[in-house]
């Protein structure tokens, strides 16, 4: 049972398990009639291979309030995006794959590298991109989710409840994030939120006081979930990383955009697990390494943004209260684990601990050293303003990849 807490800087919507899926699906189909709603599903070609997504397309065939259904699918040969038209067919709603390797959009890539507006590295963030332009120049939908294709826990009732405060006409968000534990039947996941994430803004708010950005970012019980649902007219505007900071650039766009009451985070799940990352201790370009480095480097430059000044002392000091913020919470979470019957491998955690601190300084390192770095993929906006018809063009490309035989 959730509790009652809100903490004053956005909204929480608890799930007090008062009312089933079917019950909310019935009021999002009302709701639909008055904003039309779409699903973004950003996959690699290899998660079609996987049971996860099988149950995922099997789920969502339920879920006849979402209009349209826009799966953007990277690392696909021409015989294996063929293989993803037939995979995804047993969705009864409109649906378009993006064939993000085929020729027609690599021109279209091709086209904005030489306006120098293209995404600079493959990646879910250049997926989701060329998805959210595609949505746009569809003009069909006003909300739009969004949710990985690994989840192993997920049932269609969390896509509902991440839909419903966006596409609610008597509410007031343009945002929702959703937020759930990160566990199994045996273990405490969520090793970067945890070990990352939390302890690191505790970190930045000793060293450099208190910041309305940093306030922001706590008020998320977990800011990395890869769930959200967005209003379609502030798409336009927002510009976000191709790296792994996705998450953290999204929740710092959005920010940039509307007001802290229409952002509201969202109870979806009692559960959820997906693909887990390896540490990756030996590749800095690989897993959790390189996730917590852009992650870092993400919080680094939105900070900068609002008018912080950064230095190799900043970092090192941030890097020690960082090291022994996270080490002390490792108890907190050994406790909550034991007392819940899960395990947590302390040896584990503090090598992770380690590797995250390492990190943090490569992450200002670069900061540093890259002040010229394109931390963003430029906005629709922007690109809509350099070549005018470009999404029309990309609209007509995508059409032409689903139709051909």
């Amino acid at each position: 049972m959730a509790d009652f807490h809100q903490n004053g800087v956005i909204t929480t919507l608890h799930d007090f398990r008062r009312r089933s899926t079917a019950d909310l699906e019935s009021d999002l189909r009302r709701f639909g009639e008055v904003r039309r709603m779409a699903l973004v599903l950003p996959a690699l070609y290899s998660e079609l291979e996987r049971p996860a997504l099988a149950n995922i397309v099997e789920e969502l065939k339920g879920a006849d309030y979402i209009d349209k259904i826009v799966i953007g699918l990277d690392r696909a040969t021409e015989e294996q995006f063929r293989h993803a038209q037939d995979y995804f067919s047993v969705l009864p709603q409109d649906h378009t794959i993006l064939w993000n390797d085929g020729p027609r959009l690599r021109a279209i890539d091709a086209e904005l590298e030489t306006l120098g507006l293209a995404p600079q590295e493959p990646g879910k963030g250049r997926n989701v991109w060329y998805c959210y332009g595609y949505v746009l120049a569809d003009k069909r939908a006003e909300v739009i989710g969004l949710h990985d294709c690994d989840i192993t826990t997920y049932d269609r009732g969390m896509l509902a409840k991440l839909m419903y405060p966006v596409a609610n006409p008597a509410f007031r968000y343009m945002f929702a994030k959703g937020y759930y534990p990160r566990l199994t039947d045996e273990k405490l996941n969520g090793r970067v939120v945890r070990l990352l994430v939390r302890p690191l803004l505790i970190a930045m708010r000793k060293v450099l006081g208190w910041r309305e950005t940093l306030e922001y970012f706590e008020a998320f019980r977990y800011p990395l979930s890869g769930e959200f649902a967005i209003r379609a007219s502030i798409l336009g505007d927002m510009r976000i990383p191709s790296d792994w900071g996705l998450e953290i650039g999204v929740l710092a766009e959005v920010r940039r955009h509307v007001s802290l009451r229409a952002i509201a985070q969202v109870d979806i799940a009692d559960r959820y697990d997906h693909k887990h990352q390896p540490l990756s201790r030996e590749d800095a370009e690989a897993g959790l390494s390189r996730m917590s480095r852009d992650i870092c480097k993400a919080l680094i430059r939105k900070l900068a943004l609002d008018g912080e000044v950064f230095s190799d002392e900043t970092f090192r000091t941030l890097k020690a209260s960082y090291l022994r913020t996270a080490l002390d919470m490792i108890d907190l979470y050994d406790a909550d684990a034991r007392m819940n019957g899960l395990t947590l491998d302390r040896h584990a955690e503090e090598q992770a601990v380690e590797l995250f601190a390492a990190n943090l300084i490569e992450a200002g390192k670069i900061f540093l050293d890259s002040p010229n770095e394109a931390a963003y993929i430029p906005s629709w906006n922007r690109v809509h303003s350099a070549a005018p018809d470009l999404l029309t063009r990309m609209h007509e490309a995508v059409t032409a990849d689903n139709s051909a035989g």
